[in-house]
């Protein structure tokens, strides 16, 4: 792999990362329309945006291609629900001044994804392996005493993310990330327009023009940034090993948890940090674990 590809894997892969992990600071400046609508516009103009794209890559085949094998079909259907989930769940978190808890969603993802991958594929981990679950799992106990429940929005995410991961696993390298994503916001668009007209019965109605063209424009470039850093992350994937993508990954919880503590001033008692440590210390665990051994499964993309 030459110097030049690599460089530009990182710097395409390191842009999507930070885009994912400014959603908060979008989603916050969008808070005028409410959770459900603002998903509603991230659709509708995520999808546009990846029609474009594959207008302009003319790849309509691959799409017919996958709808028509069932096989490959029904995972897109699955992704789709479990995305869908994990995006109304997202932007409700933020909204509601829960950053911090959603970041902690993110960094549990990878034991989350272990664990199905034991229940649902049969896989068999390692001592490591065993001991970041091991960590994770008190992680999740000393938060529960801190919040005073379990951090249900923080395992909702980690959860819904991890078998959208597990259907993109069905599906293997044989949907690129933007035609997966055209799928599965394309499936979307009409659930889109039943929540906009639930959204128009509600006190305060449709929102989208509400703040003239810069709340409209907002409410488009949240839609059309779901879909940018797919196509950058598309480009680091063919340049980089998955590895780099694998560690990259925890860039956007941190950026996320970062906002949290300087931007959103949310607090973060001493039990929360021990908890959070004892996360960090699982994917520790988890990093070592991966370069001891060779990738085993394609890494996914986050919400």
């Amino acid at each position: 792999m030459s110097e030049k590809s690599t460089g530009k894997g990182l710097a395409v892969g390191l842009s999507a990362y930070l885009i994912w992990g400014s959603f908060p600071l979008i989603i916050t400046g969008l808070a005028f329309a409410g959770p459900w609508e603002i998903v509603v516009w991230r659709i509708v103009f995520g999808f546009l945006t990846a029609a474009v794209v594959i207008a302009y890559r003319r790849d309509f085949k691959t799409l017919i291609t996958v709808m028509k094998n069932w096989k490959q079909f029904r995972w897109v259907i699955v992704s789709t629900v479990f995305i869908m989930i994990n995006w109304q769940i997202y932007v409700i978190a933020i909204l509601e001044h829960h950053v911090i808890e959603s970041s902690l969603g993110y960094f549990i993802n990878p034991l989350m994804t272990i664990a199905l991958a034991v229940i649902f594929l049969g896989e068999r981990l390692s001592k490591m392996q065993w001991a970041a679950v091991a960590s994770g799992f008190v992680a999740v106990i000393v938060l529960t005493f801190d919040y005073g429940q379990l951090p249900w929005l923080a395992l909702s995410l980690a959860a819904s993310f991890a078998i959208y991961g597990l259907a993109k696993s069905k599906l293997g390298n044989q949907v690129s990330a933007v035609n997966s994503f055209a799928l599965e916001s394309g499936l979307l668009v009409l659930v889109a327009l039943v929540q906009l007209w639930l959204v128009s019965l509600t006190p305060e109605g449709i929102r989208f023009l509400s703040e003239g063209f810069g709340g409209a424009a907002g409410l488009s470039f949240y839609g059309v940034m779901t879909a940018v850093p797919l196509i950058l992350f598309g480009l680091a994937a063919q340049h980089l090993p998955l590895r780099y993508i694998g560690f990259m990954q925890y860039l956007t919880p941190t950026i996320q948890f970062i906002l949290a503590l300087t931007v959103f001033n949310e607090p973060m008692p001493q039990a929360r940090w021990i908890g959070f440590a004892l996360v960090w210390f699982a994917l520790v665990l988890l990093s070592i674990d991966l370069i001891r051994q060779k990738p085993r499964n394609k890494d996914v993309i986050p919400a």
